[in-house]
């Protein structure tokens, strides 16, 4: 089975590794996470664990989520994501996930959501240098200046090229940070220590998994 647990990002604080080294650390809350439904290739088409994280309030319960979480004998869940498998697992519904499954892991891939900035200009979004302030540029020195060819070219019309880097939402998109360094487990207190940042602010969702590449 692929070690995953689902967990909250807690913030961030510095540990001494084994040589006494000071290292920045992601504190993440990891755990206990029930399975709340096991996918088969018989049934669903393909493996897979389904875990959930974070009772959900009674007055926010829906039927269905309940229903859904009666059956792993589980109440119902804020935070609920597929972990995908290459193969069968002995996991059966309504078991308790937590840290240990990942001893021995020294690399972890997380997966989260960053930060949302909102409406942002080109020179916040895509990092433009901005007009040039000289005396012939009026009220317009962070603007992205022309977006649109005069006359079409190669086939092309003179409508703006799909891509064009300009302004527009920024942030609040799914994003993986891959081998980062898993320093330590605190088994009584269901706690990962990464080295370095993550996606998100404090209180973010992530998706915790055994590194793909490293390991």
């Amino acid at each position: 089975m692929t070690a995953a647990l689902l967990g909250k990002k807690i913030g961030m604080t510095q540990i001494y590794d084994e040589n006494g080294v000071m290292v920045p650390v992601t504190v993440i809350q990891a755990g206990p996470c029930p399975v709340m439904q096991v996918k088969t290739k018989e049934t669903d088409g393909y493996w897979a664990l389904q875990l959930g994280y974070d009772d959900l309030k009674r007055s926010r319960q829906k039927a269905p989520q309940i229903g859904h979480a009666k059956k792993a004998s589980a109440t119902a869940k804020r935070f609920i994501r597929e972990i995908r498998l290459t193969e069968a697992t002995e996991k059966q519904a309504g078991e308790q996930l937590t840290v240990d499954v990942f001893d021995g892991i020294q690399f972890v891939d997380i997966v989260g959501t960053t930060k949302g900035k909102g409406f942002q200009g080109v020179m916040r979004r895509h990092g433009f240098k901005g007009q040039p302030a000289s005396h012939g540029c009026e009220r317009k020195h962070r603007s992205s200046g022309g977006i649109g060819a005069n006359s079409g070219g190669r086939g092309t019309s003179r409508t703006i090229r799909k891509g064009k880097k300009m302004a527009g939402h920024m942030g609040f998109v799914h994003c993986t940070t891959r081998n980062q360094r898993l320093m330590g487990i605190d088994k009584e207190n269901n706690i990962l220590w990464v080295k370095g940042s993550i996606p998100g602010p404090c209180n973010g969702y992530v998706v915790v998994s055994r590194a793909k590449v490293k390991n």
